[in-house]
Formats: C-alpha cells, sequence, structure tokens
C-alpha cells in the first residue's frame, strides 16, 4: 500500500468537521478503494474549543489557513473556508506554489480567480478540484470534465440554486406569496439572514460561469453573466405560467453561438411537460447538449452538508488515487479567450405581464410599440379591470413569437412614455426545452 495522505483542512463548519467525521469513520473503506490511508494531520478554523465531533489529538492546529498552507507537513490542501478575496486566496495559492493539490468546494474563488489558479497550479505540477463546488452533491464536474470529454457541448443548462428552487415551488403549490416563502427559506436554513446572493441569481452565475469554462474550453468570463433574480415573480406570473402550460423555474444558461458563448441566469417559463420542469424544492439540476451523447440531465442535492461533504470527499479520494485531471478541462494554456455573443433573437418569446389603464387609445398603443419594434404577438390576453381605485387598470399578458430582449425592452419602455401603463411592467423569457 502506498503511503498515507495526509491532509490539512482549513474550515470546520458544517462542511469541514463533516469531511473529517468521514474520513475517520470510513478510513478502512477509504483505504481499500483508493489503495492508501487517508488521515487529516493540519486543521485550521476560528475556533479552537469547539467540539466538531471527531478525534482531533495528533493533528497540528493552524490559527491561520495561510501558515498552514505554507507549511504543514500535508499532501493535499482542502479549502472550506469561502469567499473570494483575502487569506482564501492567499492560502490556496501558498499550496498551489507548493505543488500541493487543492481540494475546495469555493465557487466564488473559482469564478473571480479560476483561470490564475489554474495556471498557478500547472505551473507548479499540481491542480485544483472543485466538484462540490457547482450543484452541490451531482457529479457535474467530473460529468463534464471526464466523462464527456470527446464530446463537443453545445449548451449547459440547469436549477443551480436550491434557495430559489424551493421559492418557486412553494409560490407554485401553496399559492404563498414571494415575501412569505422567503422567510420560510430563512427559518429553514435555506437562505442567509441577507439572501440577495441567492434570489438575486449572484450564487447561479457563479456556478455558470464555471461550467461554461468546462463546456467550451474558454477562460472563466464571470463580468459576461446577465444576471436576473427573482425578487419580481408574483403570484400572478405562477399562476398565467400554469394557465399557459409552463412553470417558473430561475434557470442558469451557456450556449454557443455564431458569434461566441452567451450566458445568462434569469427567470424562464419553462415547458410543464419537461423533465427540468419536474425539479422541486431545494433540488438541483444541471443538463448538458452535447454532439454525441444528445442530451442528459444530472438531477439531485444541490447543497447541504452530507452532499457538498460527498462531493469534497469524492474529490480526496481522487488525489489519493493519483487521478487528477486539468483543473478546467484542458491545460489552461489552450484555453481560449471568452468571446461574448453579441445580442440574438431568443428562440423562445417573451411573457410580458402589463398593468394597463382601463381608457381608450391604451391598446392601440400597446399594438402600435409592438409593430414599431418588430414584435409579433403570438397571444394577448386581457384580465377584469381592477376599479378599486380612481381609474382602474387591467392585467394585460403578452405572449411574444422570436425576437430580442433589445426590441422588448424598447417597446416596453415607449409604453411606459405613452402614460398607458401603471407600475414597472414583468418580463420573463420562455425557453422552450424538450
Amino acid at each position: 500500500m502506498k503511503s498515507e495522505l495526509r491532509l490539512g483542512i482549513a474550515g470546520l463548519g458544517t462542511v469541514g468537521a463533516n469531511v473529517a467525521q468521514l474520513i475517520e469513520r470510513k478510513s478502512d473503506l477509504l483505504a481499500e478503494r483508493v489503495g492508501r490511508t487517508i488521515r487529516v494531520t493540519a486543521i485550521s478554523a476560528r475556533d479552537r474549543d469547539r467540539r466538531r465531533g471527531f478525534d482531533t489529538d495528533g493533528m497540528a492546529w493552524f490559527d491561520d489557513p495561510l501558515t498552514l498552507a505554507r507549511e504543514a507537513a500535508i499532501d493535499a490542501f482542502v479549502e472550506l473556508i469561502g469567499g473570494s478575496e483575502g487569506v482564501v486566496h492567499e492560502a490556496v495559492k501558498a499550496a498551489l506554489e507548493r505543488g500541493i493539490p487543492v481540494v475546495t468546494a469555493n465557487k466564488a474563488l473559482l469564478a473571480h480567480h479560476g483561470v490564475e489558479l489554474a495556471k498557478l497550479a500547472a505551473a507548479n505540477g499540481t491542480e485544483i478540484l472543485f466538484e462540490a463546488a457547482v450543484a452541490g452533491g451531482i457529479p457535474a464536474i467530473k460529468t463534464m470534465r471526464e466523462a464527456l470529454s470527446a464530446n463537443e457541448v453545445n449548451r449547459v443548462y440547469g436549477i443551480l440554486n436550491g434557495t430559489c428552487n424551493y421559492i418557486l415551488t412553494r409560490m407554485e403549490k401553496e399559492g404563498i406569496g414571494f415575501d412569505a416563502c422567503l422567510k420560510d427559506a430563512q427559518a429553514l436554513g435555506y437562505a442567509e439572514a441577507d439572501p440577495t446572493f441567492d434570489i438575486g441569481g449572484y450564487d447561479a452565475a457563479h456556478k455558470l460561469a464555471i461550467l461554461t469554462s468546462l463546456a467550451f474550453g474558454t477562460e472563466i468570463s464571470l463580468e459576461s453573466i446577465f444576471v436576473e433574480g427573482i425578487s419580481r415573480i408574483t403570484i400572478a406570473d405562477i399562476l398565467a405560467a400554469s394557465e399557459l402550460g409552463y412553470r417558473i423555474k430561475l434557470l442558469a444558461v451557456a450556449l454557443r453561438t455564431d458569434s461566441g458563448i452567451e450566458q445568462r441566469v434569469h427567470p424562464a417559463m419553462i415547458p410543464a411537460r419537461s423533465a427540468l420542469a419536474q425539479i422541486d424544492g431545494v433540488t438541483n439540476a444541471v443538463a448538458i447538449d452535447s454532439d454525441l451523447l444528445g442530451s442528459i440531465l444530472l438531477a439531485g442535492p444541490g447543497a447541504g452538508g452530507a452532499a457538498t461533504s460527498s462531493a469534497v470527499l469524492s474529490d480526496i479520494m481522487d488525489v489519493a488515487g493519483g487521478f487528477v485531471p486539468p483543473t478546467l478541462g484542458v491545460p489552461p494554456a489552450r484555453l481560449q479567450p471568452y468571446q461574448r455573443a453579441r445580442m440574438r433573437a431568443h428562440e423562445g418569446g417573451y411573457y410580458i405581464r402589463l398593468a394597463v389603464y382601463d381608457r381608450v387609445g391604451a391598446f392601440a398603443s400597446i399594438a402600435n410599440r409592438m409593430a414599431e419594434n418588430g414584435i409579433s404577438l403570438e397571444s394577448i390576453v386581457q384580465r377584469k379591470a381592477d376599479l378599486k381605485t380612481g381609474e382602474g387598470t387591467a392585467p394585460v399578458i403578452l405572449v411574444t413569437h422570436e425576437t430580442t430582449e433589445a426590441a422588448i425592452r424598447a417597446a416596453l419602455e415607449a409604453l411606459s412614455k405613452d402614460g398607458h401603463l401603471s407600475g414597472e411592467p414583468q418580463m420573463i423569457r420562455i425557453e422552450d426545452l424538450d
């Protein structure tokens, strides 16, 4: 049997402590599967005295994770602190500069510094493994980096944030408004006290940036992603989607076009019959369209201590077994510069909800503004006007044929200036997924 693999773990929160517990409890099984013993020999966390459910005797303690990465007698560095800057960034660089492989669950670090770190790893004969950084326990990274290595990927998309999926599922199934669902998500631990990173779509964007690089062999470009969250989704939108045969999901999409790569995160109406529409609650899903396999869908727990720990441990076992592929699927020198796609026609059209003052000329204005911007309407539905306050407003729902977002936004801006609309129009993309 090979000599033992000595691990240094920085960050002993839920995931870090669980990983250490699993290594302790499953030591015989892990050794049998990878041909060597795996042992945690160094740890770093904020509180030395906190009980964490595993035996720390014989482990070197470091108050500073950077010192652990630089000086500890370890063969692999496991970063489970989180964040993209400061000591986390420096500690990962320090480990790589020593030629020590890094295992991380840190999507933000990779989205902001992935290419830099991949180059540093390659220069020092090592790599970064990050299965847990995207979609929790779903083996999305291994699938794209290894199982699909002979495929040309055309599109990768999915549901990458469990908090948003939980909220949208509750809104649809129980008729509960957004704010109430968010409070429940916070009470259950699915959402943070400040939920902006999740409900604003930024968490999904970090994950998409990583998947895009793996899918298309390009440098990571987080700043090129169009991001829109779910805070403006209402029960009215949920009900309208159902009537039209759709469900609303926060969708993350990256696809190759003739002008470059398109990346976007936004609420979307997807056909209720589609497999992705069946993904409910905190579950995540990643769909991949490729030339050889066609379409595949991976679904499972997208977050939580057990799911994330499983993914981290899988990467540790790869290190122990000596199987460490290039960080981003290809050597960093072969990553192509990211080329952002030009704005193009959206294949699924758009859903638009307007609150229109119930007055003469309002509908003529809608028709004219749409026509002026080359927008063809598939359907238009007017609800009963609300006459509770002065001049009533009538909810109007439009569904367009294929058009560009620029055309839609120009038409809505003109309508608002015409003075026929109350409040801000709602616009949701329709994705005609299989």
